[in-house]
């Protein structure tokens, strides 16, 4: 990654969750100072500070993604608006980039693909019912190279959270690569990245 362009990126995410973690600090204080007055409810200031936690939380991970790809592939705006598409039809997709590790050894049953990485192209391939709906579309670069790709499931349990089977193979291949994977659930069309076995909500 260019130095400026990393720059120019961890700027714009200091300036939009600093206010926020302003914000954070102050609840966090004034729901103290409620601790004092015996006849409060604290309920809905609560759920103000964790809806701002989960602002903050989102900002940073689209960074880190943002940080993690523009070094492997200059298609990441045709990623996010295609992830954002699905999201909005909660139509499920899984996207592994591959970064220093070489892929094929951990991908099964790909169908290769071959073509410039677009958005249109993504939206076309996850749309339901699909040939190529189910499994990982890998990119390397900005080639989309294979679809439709049977990834290592992860075996991580997680106490009091279920984790569908894309979540699963996207936080597998991670833990056996350095890639980084980009899953929308089509149940709730939540997106989330994978990166090191571990899996984080992001915006886009």
């Amino acid at each position: 990654m260019h130095i400026s362009n990393y720059q120019e990126l961890q700027e714009i995410f200091k300036q939009e969750v600093k206010p926020l973690l302003e914000g954070i600090t102050k609840m966090s204080e004034g729901l103290t100072e409620h601790l004092r007055t015996d006849d409060c409810c604290m309920l809905t200031e609560f759920e103000k500070l964790s809806q701002s936690i989960s602002t903050a939380q989102s900002l940073a991970s689209s960074f880190y993604l943002k940080s993690y790809l523009s070094p492997y592939t200059k298609k990441g705006n045709s990623i996010a608006g295609a992830a954002g598409v699905l999201a909005g039809k909660r139509q499920g997709g899984l996207i592994v980039i591959e970064r220093e590790d070489f892929l094929d050894p951990f991908l099964q049953n790909g169908v290769p693909v071959s073509a410039e990485t677009t958005q249109q192209l993504l939206e076309t391939i996850f749309f339901p019912g699909g040939p190529l709906h189910d499994g990982a579309v890998l990119i390397r670069g900005d080639i989309i190279v294979s679809a439709a790709n049977v990834l290592p499931l992860s075996k991580q349990i997680s106490e009091g959270r279920k984790i569908g089977t894309r979540h699963r193979a996207a936080m597998g291949i991670t833990e056996h690569t350095d890639a980084v994977a980009i899953v929308v659930s089509e149940e709730t069309g939540r997106i989330s990245f994978a990166s090191r076995g571990g899996l984080h909500a992001i915006t886009m």
